[in-house]
C-alpha cells in the first residue's frame, strides 16, 4: 500500500469558464507551489466548456508536495445566477427597503437544479436548496413572487 500524499496547500480561485490561462490570477497562485500550469489550464477549460464563456467558476485546487494536484470545479455562485436571472448588475444597497427586481419561484427552482449538481449539495433536497436561494435573493433586494405578471 502506498503512503498517502502530503498536501502542500489548498488554493481557492474564481476563474472564468473556459478562460484559464497561465497569466494572473492562475499563474502566480499555482506557480508558487510548482504546479504544471498548462496541465491545469487544459483540464479546467475542458471541464468547463459546457458553461458559457466568462461564467465565474469557483475552483478548489489541492496541491501536493510531489508537485501534483487535484481540483474540483463548483458551479457559479447563487448571487451570480440571481443577478443574471433578474438582469441587474448588483443587488440592492438597502435590502428589505429597496427592491431592485423580482423573480418567480420557477427561476429559483431552475437555479436550485443547477446548484444540486455541486458535490457538496448532491444529497440535499431541492426544497432546501430553494429556501437557501430565496434567502440569498432577499438579502440582495430581489423579491421572489409566485408568478411574474
Amino acid at each position: 500500500m502506498s503512503a498517502p500524499k502530503v498536501v502542500a496547500a489548498t488554493i481557492r480561485l474564481t476563474v472564468p469558464a473556459g478562460g484559464a490561462r497561465p497569466a494572473p490570477p492562475v499563474g502566480p497562485a499555482l506557480g508558487q507551489y510548482r504546479l504544471n500550469l498548462m496541465a491545469f489550464c487544459k483540464d479546467f477549460n475542458a471541464r468547463t466548456q459546457k458553461y458559457k464563456p466568462e461564467t465565474p467558476m469557483a475552483v478548489t485546487i489541492t496541491a501536493y508536495k510531489d508537485n501534483t494536484f487535484e481540483f474540483t470545479v463548483k458551479s457559479p455562485s447563487v448571487s451570480w445566477y440571481l443577478k443574471k436571472a433578474a438582469g441587474v448588475e448588483s443587488g440592492s444597497s438597502r435590502p428589505g427597503h429597496v427592491t431592485v427586481s423580482s423573480l418567480s419561484v420557477r427561476h429559483v427552482y431552475e437555479i436550485a437544479k443547477v446548484k444540486q449538481s455541486d458535490p457538496y449539495l448532491q444529497n440535499m433536497p431541492l426544497e432546501s436548496i430553494s429556501k437557501s436561494i430565496t434567502g440569498t435573493a432577499n438579502s440582495m433586494g430581489i423579491k421572489i413572487v409566485k408568478d411574474l405578471d
